[in-house]
């Protein structure tokens, strides 16, 4: 990635409606000066907290405030080492918090953390809280839930396509705060391209929202919209949890340097000539040996041929210690670096979907007219029809905006009523 790539990013997060509080918390921090961003690079995160009321929100908030201080304050660490850093830090913080009030003894929250640099994506993360990339019309899942469901997949009893399948749900493994200590997973450096997008999100999510569908919104929508109509399918489908999710894109580079260009290449070029001559060195010694054998001269043939043996042992240990020297100082890292991605679906969207965002619109507007909702009915009118056609001319992503906003119209007002009986039950 290049310092002067675009990048556009949205974030939204919602209480859902079966929860009094929000316990989930997000931040993001994109980088202003060219120095900071080749440091660190920009960083984005999503927290879901647990425990009692504001117990869970007190936990992630801590999280969403002490990882961006600490990682762009660790300034000794390479930027994988310094995201785990953070997140160890944000444990100690956090069960350090818990350790000094009993009403927050043992509260915990998941975190999971992007960034994205000249060195590619780097994910920190503890919990199940996932982060995705949608690219190439596939949404590829890029942290390992750290749940009950998904040690079944780490123990090679299920496969990670048929997890869903098996219980206990919801319950993790893993997360900030409760112990003193904490194992962090760390991906990356993963390889960046144009036009990639990467979604972070809280459980409140997928429990409710399969991958290829968040796939087909994702790809075909803005960051904006595109979180606007995941919260709402999370929603509408029950919205039994709090639902956060921060969507990036990565834009064209504006220049012609390489969207992402390895750490060591310009020191494996400048060792590719000593690698390729001792190559040809000990091909030639070999050869010359060989020939002079031939030709009866079997001393000399055979004297060139011990010389070009041990060139070759020479060459050898030369060629691996290069090869070690390459490697990023995060291989002698103590934290658990894991390789993902961990499980696929296609991202390209499909005409029974949008069939059941259409049916999703309609059975919006039957409620609003039963139960006298005030919306706009000649906008969602229009904006249905509007889909309709999208359809038919194979445009999908106007079909899928036009019903995103259909959708949002109704969705405003369910909110607005919320809002009305809360107030008016205090």
């Amino acid at each position: 990635m290049h310092w002067r790539q675009s990048v556009s990013y949205a974030s939204l997060t919602d209480v859902g409606f079966r929860r009094a509080n929000n316990q989930d918390s997000y931040a993001y921090q994109v980088c202003t000066e060219e120095e900071t961003w080749r440091k660190r690079g920009h960083l984005f995160l999503v927290a879901d907290g647990m425990g009692g009321h504001a117990v869970g929100e007190l936990a992630s908030k801590i999280a969403a405030d002490t990882v961006p201080h600490s990682f762009y304050q660790e300034s000794d660490k390479p930027t994988g080492p310094a995201l785990v850093e953070a997140l160890t830090e944000a444990n100690r913080v956090i069960h350090e918090r818990g350790t000094h009030n009993r009403d927050f003894e043992r509260m915990g929250t998941t975190c999971t953390a992007l960034s994205l640099s000249a060195e590619g994506a780097w994910i920190g993360h503890v919990g199940d809280s996932r982060c995705y990339r949608v690219r190439g019309g596939l949404i590829e899942q890029l942290t390992f839930d750290h749940s009950a469901q998904w040690e079944l997949v780490r123990q090679g009893a299920v496969k990670a396509e048929d997890v869903h399948l098996y219980h206990p749900r919801n319950v993790i493994t893993r997360c900030l705060g409760p112990e003193p200590t904490v194992q962090a997973d760390l991906e990356g450096p993963i390889p960046l391209q144009a036009g990639d997008k990467f979604l972070i999100c809280s459980d409140g999510l997928t429990g409710h929202v399969q991958d290829e569908e968040i796939g087909f919104i994702v790809s075909c929508l803005q960051p904006r919209n595109a979180a606007k109509l995941l919260v709402h399918l999370a929603n509408l489908r029950g919205g039994s949890d709090n639902t956060t999710v921060v969507i990036v894109h990565v834009g064209e580079a504006t220049d012609t340097t390489a969207i992402n260009t390895p750490v060591t290449a310009q020191e494996t070029s400048s060792s590719s000539p000593l690698i390729l001559g001792g190559m040809w060195g000990v091909l030639a010694g070999m050869a010359g040996g060989i020939s002079l054998w031939i030709l009866g001269q079997k001393a000399a043939g055979q004297a060139l041929l011990v010389i070009a043996t041990v060139g070759l042992i020479a060459w050898l240990c030369f060629l691996l210690k290069h090869r070690q020297s390459q490697q990023s100082p995060l291989l002698q890292f103590t934290a658990q670096q894991t390789q993902g991605p961990y499980r696929q679906a296609s991202a390209r969207v499909t005409r029974k979907f949008l069939g059941e965002l259409a049916s999703v619109v309609g059975e919006l507007q039957r409620t609003s007219e039963e139960e006298g909702w005030d919306v706009d009915a000649e906008r969602v009118r229009s904006l249905s029809a509007g889909a309709a056609e999208a359809v038919e001319q194979k445009k999908a992503s106007n079909a899928m905006r036009m019903y995103g906003d259909a959708i949002e119209v109704f969705m405003k007002t369910i909110q607005e009523q919320r809002q009305l009986t809360e107030n008016g039950s205090r």
